[in-house]
């Protein structure tokens, strides 16, 4: 009964402080729009917006690891895998450029999904073709624009947060356009937060290691379908050893 109370008293604040925060985000699109077309600015006070849910929480304790490697000013084909709905918090505290790719069930979110819309940030409608066609195609033009793009490529988010198979579309643009990856491995947040629950889960330490970037040159002889399985390789692994070490805390 506790852990529902608190869940419900979460969910308050994030609806409250939404509509607060919302309008900072709307003055912010309407004076620079004109001169920011790819939203820095916006993305930038977006981070800060989503970052603070991970931070008022004291039972949610963020580990960010090797932000540096996600370099300035580099357009990355960023590739994570999805554990839990608090990822996309999570990889809010990169403070890092970069358009997110989501289901457009989140886009109609009051407030958040508004400034989701202002951000220019990429909709998919799971499961159906047409949709992800328009997904990938603005994908590659935010790419092209210079802004980095953020995959969960699993599709959807992991019931016990075990990796499922990568979908090829992140993979697809990175070999089209000759982009270098990013691999970014997540951690602990499944059981903070677990898949079709909104309860309270206790203390948890979350985590986001940002792995070392693969150039094109690194890929570039492989398929598609080699390079998601390398870079899904390379993803398990560093969970694996985050889990390891998280348990050999606890021992």
């Amino acid at each position: 009964m506790i852990n529902r109370l608190i869940s419900v008293f979460f969910i308050i604040i994030m609806a409250i402080t939404s509509m607060i925060l919302f309008i900072p985000a709307v003055i912010i699109w309407a004076v620079t729009s004109p001169f920011d077309r790819r939203r820095i600015i916006l993305h930038q006070y977006t981070c800060f917006w989503g970052a603070m849910y991970t931070r008022i929480v004291p039972s949610w304790h963020v580990k960010l690891m090797n932000r540096k490697k996600f370099r300035k000013g580099v357009t990355y084909v960023i590739v994570s895998n999805h554990q839990s709905q608090l990822d996309i918090l999570m990889a809010f505290n990169l403070f890092r450029h970069f358009k997110w790719v989501s289901k457009a069930e989140i886009f109609r979110v009051p407030f958040i999904g508004w400034n989701m819309y202002m951000n220019r940030y990429v909709y998919l409608l799971r499961g159906d073709k047409e949709s992800i066609g328009q997904m990938m195609k603005a994908s590659e033009k935010r790419l092209r624009e210079g802004s980095s793009v953020f995959f969960f490529p699993e599709g959807t988010r992991s019931p016990d947060g075990k990796l499922k198979k990568f979908k090829p579309g992140a993979f697809i643009l990175a070999h089209r356009l000759k982009l270098p990856i990013l691999p970014v491995a997540i951690s602990g947040t499944h059981k903070a937060l677990p898949k079709h629950s909104m309860n309270f889960h206790g203390t948890h330490n979350l985590y986001l290691n940002v792995l070392d970037e693969i150039p094109y040159s690194a890929f570039a002889s492989l398929t598609v379908e080699e390079t998601s399985d390398m870079v899904r390789d390379l993803i398990m692994k560093n969970i694996n050893e985050l889990i390891k070490f998280e348990e050999g805390k606890n021992e």
